[in-house]
């Protein structure tokens, strides 16, 4: 496509000098470098495809950056970045040193907020708006009335945190907008009675263009005004209560002004919409309806497929397979299959996803057993208490969550699991390093958070057959159990004893220095160590921790005893992990007698232990294999660490 507006739009000034009779051109052309640039570059497609029209029209109407956008799902953000400032860098998108794969503050004035989870756009764009007009009210604020509207939809409005929000949005004084996404899609397609409920309001159609333009004639002749909109409104709502028979809508029932459906693949009506409602005072809604992957048609019939469909061939549509023939399974897709076997072998089993079946692969048994499969939408918090309370009656729920979305969920864990010490198997993927997504999704701290909890136990297979095992162990486990994996393809090694409960293995035995990893990251440090020469490589001795929690003290003791040095390597927080857990068993065990005896009674020494692992950082974007050579996580660097411990 030869593009006539899209070069000359660098800010939202540029996109605001066009007649409006243009901006279906400029959606076209939009899309289309979206389509272009992930044919090469992957990343999210579906989504942001689904929002060129509401991203050209936001910017169009609302001044931006002053006025301020809170995306909620930051996989909806492509266009808002391509018409901000990074058009010309999009293609890094996602790349190490390149710009972000989600809005950040950090990275331009033109991101409100940030949007890596989801949920949390409402919250943080009402406390934006409360707290700018606080400091208006207060003389600080030198830019005036500024407008804030939330973007959230693409099945964020089934999380906990949007009600709550919502909640509060009815109980202060602000003019906050809300913009519903309505695609019934998330990565898979939504679940529950919110989305029934939408596609209810959807159905009154005529009803709400009907009310739209009675109330824009109301306006226009001062028969409505800011002083008696919340008497005319409740009335509004009573009177149509009673001629359909049906009660008002959840946001209507908060006295928050509902306005739609719209139409949001109409450019031109929805920057009429907004020019006309958005000084409205008070909360309000625009709920529109979108298609995720709008535009182009291989993305529109399999939703869920494109919604990150890899490299693909723009013209044709054919997703292009990644070189060479796959051999290893995905961890992902060790869970899916040893769960559906644990599955026909015991009637208590079942599956917890929230919103992520395809992505965990819990489709697997969804597609054979499809009603002992729950998926309970965009909701870790509930996700975790739904499988408490089937715990307590008595079923074995395998809970899988990604590691950086059950940090969402960590009161739960703690009060309506670990406490009353419930039978659940939180199945950890995408523990470690993540890759493209970047900070916002890197599995870096679950060992840490989840290791202080009473009652939990926590392992972390080194290949495919120990994860199977482990989910084997967990369905006869007396309490919480956590079993943490990273994304990707999984190890298939058979040549290690079985798993055993708290039991650590020698995976190479040695003399100078003590190895211990835990997870998958010890095939890296096995072929760290073989690579070495062959005099150096019987220095190292290595040990698959395998339990966290509870730790092997047995093998420990033999490590502390035998030798002055101890390297741990985790991928994850060495604050609070392995490292942290086997420093503090060397300095229990120097400072309390009875714990045993020292390492070298002769002279009072104790071995030395160090950590490798991720320091105090947020690790930033980039492709796996970029981020494990920066953290020196990778063969080399873990080989480097090695040498200098030798050495020392």
């Amino acid at each position: 496509m030869e593009y006539k507006y899209l070069h000359t739009i660098n800010y939202p000034s540029d996109l605001k000098a066009l007649p409006l009779e243009a901006l279906p051109q400029v959606c076209a052309e939009v899309r289309d470098f979206i389509i272009q640039q992930l044919s090469q570059n992957p990343g999210h497609l579906g989504s942001s495809l689904g929002t060129v029209e509401l991203t050209v029209a936001l910017h169009y109407v609302f001044d931006t950056p002053n006025d301020q956008l809170v995306w909620d799902v930051g996989h909806q953000a492509y266009a808002h970045k391509i018409l901000t400032g990074r058009r010309e860098r999009f293609h890094t998108n996602r790349q190490f040193k390149g710009i972000a794969p989600f809005p950040t503050p950090a990275e331009s004035e033109y991101d409100a907020f940030i949007a890596g989870h989801a949920s949390n756009s409402i919250s943080a764009a009402l406390g934006i708006a409360v707290g700018q007009e606080a400091k208006r009210q207060e003389g600080e604020e030198a830019k005036g009335k500024r407008r804030v509207v939330a973007i959230i939809g693409d099945g964020a409005m089934t999380g906990g945190l949007a009600f709550e929000g919502l909640n509060n949005t009815s109980m202060l004084k602000n003019n906050l907008l809300i913009v519903l996404n309505d695609n019934n899609m998330a990565i898979d397609p939504i679940k529950g009675g919110f989305t029934q409920y939408l596609l209810d309001i959807t159905t009154s159609k005529r009803y709400n263009k009907w009310r739209w333009g009675i109330y824009r004639l109301a306006r226009k002749l001062h028969l409505i005004n800011d002083s008696n909109k919340g008497q005319v409104q409740r009335f509004a709502n009573n009177l149509k209560a009673m001629l359909t028979k049906q009660p008002s809508n959840i946001f209507q029932g908060l006295n928050i002004r509902y306005f739609g459906p719209a139409d949001g693949h109409d450019v031109q009506d929805l920057v009429r919409i907004f020019q006309e409602i958005k000084d409205y005072e008070g909360p309000k809604v625009l709920h529109i309806i979108t298609k995720k992957g709008k535009g182009y048609e291989p993305a529109e019939n399999d939703q869920t497929t494109w919604h990150a469909p890899g490299e693909f061939c723009a013209e044709t549509g054919e997703r292009l397979k990644a070189k060479g023939e796959r051999q290893e399974v995905l961890w992902q897709e060790v869970f899916g299959e040893q769960l559906l076997a644990l599955a026909k072998n015991d009637e208590r089993v079942v599956g917890v996803t929230p919103a992520m079946p395809s992505g965990c692969s819990m489709t697997i048994m969804q597609k054979e057993i499809p009603d002992r499969v729950y998926d309970v939408g965009i909701a870790e918090g509930h996700a975790v208490t739904f499988s408490a309370g089937l715990a307590k009656a008595g079923l074995v729920p395998y809970c899988n969550i990604y590691s950086s979305f059950l940090q969402r969920a960590y009161d739960n864990i703690i009060h309506d699991v670990a406490l009353p010490k419930l039978h659940v198997v939180f199945c950890i993927d995408r523990a470690g390093i993540v890759g493209n997504d970047g900070a916002t999704h890197h599995g870096l701290l679950d060992l840490a958070f989840l290791r202080p909890i009473p009652n939990m136990a926590i392992g972390a297979p080194m290949t495919a057959n120990d994860l199977r095992q482990m989910m084997r162990i967990a369905k006869d486990y007396d309490g919480p159990i956590a079993i943490r994996y990273p994304r990707g393809k999984s190890v298939n090694r058979t040549d290690l004893p079985p798993i055993v409960l708290g039991q650590a293995v020698c995976v190479k035995p040695g003399k100078e220095v003590a190895v211990l990893s835990i997870g998958a990251i010890g095939n890296t440090v096995a072929e760290a160590i073989q690579s070495m020469n062959i005099g150096k490589r019987n220095l190292f001795a290595h040990y698959d921790m395998r339990w966290l929690k509870p730790i092997d003290e047995y093998i420990l003791k033999e490590v502390v005893e035998n030798f002055d040095t101890i390297v741990t390597v985790e991928d994850g927080m060495i604050h609070g992990g392995l490292g942290s857990a086997v420093a503090e068993y060397v300095g229990n065990r120097s400072a309390s007698p009875e714990v045993g005896r020292s390492a070298s009674p002769e002279d009072g020494r104790q071995p030395r232990v160090i950590r490798l692992g991720v320091n105090d950082q947020f690790v930033e974007h980039g492709s796996t294999k970029e981020l494990y050579e920066l953290l020196k996580l990778d063969k080399e660097g873990i080989c480097e660490s090695l040498l200098q411990a030798l050495e020392q």
